[in-house]
């Protein structure tokens, strides 16, 4: 049986990942000073205003407007924004439900983790390429002084048989200066990042891979000049790329303590594992969480019939050897670690730097 999937990335100045970044540094300044910090603050952005929003309960101090015009300086704003701020402390109701004896979930909630054989990165070949696209895109326009940080990618592949069998096209937007013509960005970017990329997956390239550059014309007006932008608006680029599912919880600006983000890494955890363990080829986990709450309510397991043991020694190996407790997610994974805004571009999953992407001994 053929199908063709298709996932796209975006690059740091497209203007929601830009909040998600900046979301995700104001995290990790908080956590550099005060690792039981808990935070949420949040951002939106347009033309020269950002907007910084949200609950925070830490001992840290934080210039919210310092850390966000250093940022936005380092992705080629020329002047400092307009900032807005509004930022209140957790309600003391939830902070009351989080930290007993033990830390609780943050709120209720499902989270999913997926997991594939089909690329040593155990994400999904169309996503993979996606963003390795976008990487070798923001490596190159930093030689540069004529293409900027806001860019899309977008790769369709045909499967057989739910293995990849062939790119099919590759499609990338990336914002120029305006004297560069449209077939000066076209052959630049095909040279230059998209043919030096898929080299690296020569298999998989036919002499039908379509390649698109830009088709909307000119794309000289970027980032939030061009658009507007907030947090937590890319969960599929975050995640699986739509091919496996997401909870529907965005990651960035939140602490550990939060389940949308810490039972997600967690339930990847899982799932990486029992693909790399050769349980199966593919596996998702569900697992739900409430406020509160010290156990998961709920844990499921599909592996879309590609399981090698019977399901349930697999279920067996996970209760046996993971705990999905909040308080032990953050202490397993060392989440209380300012890492966090190197995950807001490029993906969560599929990067071994990552403490839910080692496998458990």
């Amino acid at each position: 049986m053929k199908k063709i999937l298709t996932c796209e990335s975006v690059n740091i100045g497209h203007p929601d990942k830009t909040c998600d970044t900046l979301a995700d540094a104001f995290l990790d300044e908080a956590l550099r000073q005060d690792s039981k910090a808990q935070m949420a603050v949040e951002c939106a952005i347009k033309d020269d205003l950002l907007m910084i929003y949200g609950e925070s309960t830490t001992t840290a101090e934080i210039d919210y407007s310092y850390i966000a015009n250093r940022i936005l300086a380092e992705l080629g704003y020329k002047k400092p924004f307009r900032i807005i701020q509004q930022i209140s402390k957790q309600s003391a109701d939830i902070n009351a439900a989080v930290v007993q004896d033990e830390l609780r979930a943050n709120d209720q909630g499902i989270v999913f983790g997926y997991a594939t054989n089909e690329t040593k990165e155990m994400i999904p070949m169309p996503l993979l390429l996606a963003h390795k696209l976008m990487r070798k895109y923001e490596d190159f326009r930093k030689t540069r002084t004529d293409f900027f940080a806001d860019a899309k990618s977008q790769v369709s592949v045909e499967y057989r048989n739910e293995k990849p069998l062939a790119v099919t096209t590759v499609l990338m937007s990336v914002s120029h200066a305006e004297n560069l013509t449209h077939e000066q960005v076209k052959t630049t970017i095909t040279e230059h990042v998209i043919k030096p990329t898929l080299d690296e997956h020569q298999e998989l390239i036919i002499t039908s891979t379509e390649i698109i550059v830009n088709p909307s014309g000119r794309f000289t007006i970027w980032g939030s000049y061009g658009d507007s932008g907030c947090v937590g608006r890319k969960t599929a680029v975050d995640s699986y790329g739509g091919i496996g599912r997401n909870g529907g919880g965005c990651f960035s600006s939140k602490n550990a303590t939060k389940v949308d983000r810490s039972g997600a890494y967690y339930a990847r955890y899982v799932a990486k594992n029992i693909v790399a363990k050769e349980l199966a080829d593919r596996c998702e986990v569900q697992v739900s969480y409430g406020i509160g709450l010290a156990e998961p309510l709920t844990l499921y397991i599909d592996t879309f019939g590609t399981e090698k043991k019977p399901l349930d020694k697999i279920e067996a190996y996970i209760k046996k050897n993971f705990d999905f407790r909040p308080a032990n997610i953050i202490k397993e994974l060392k989440l209380w670690q300012p890492i966090y805004q190197s995950t807001a571009c490029y993906g969560h999953f599929g990067r071994d730097e990552f403490a839910w992407e080692q496998l458990k001994q």
